[in-house]
């Protein structure tokens, strides 16, 4: 399963993913109460997943490396 869905969030990256999706999905219940807000399913999984398709395919990420010696 980790090679389907790597982490590749770090813990700021995340949270900023969380918190964007939860505002971008509060638009659907106040404000202009547009169904656009769903747009918001996005980060917000992604933050609490850890892991974006999107970096995965461009081989990129935040998340900190483990680097230990052997």
């Amino acid at each position: 399963m980790s090679r389907l869905l790597p982490h590749n969030e770090g813990t700021i990256d995340r949270t900023l993913r969380v918190i964007v999706g939860l505002v971008l999905l509060s638009l659907v219940f106040v404000g202009p109460k547009s169904l656009l807000g769903l747009v918001g399913l996005v980060p917000l999984v992604t933050g609490a997943l850890g892991s974006c398709p999107i970096y995965t395919l461009l081989g990129i990420g935040t998340c900190p490396v483990n680097k230990s010696t052997s």
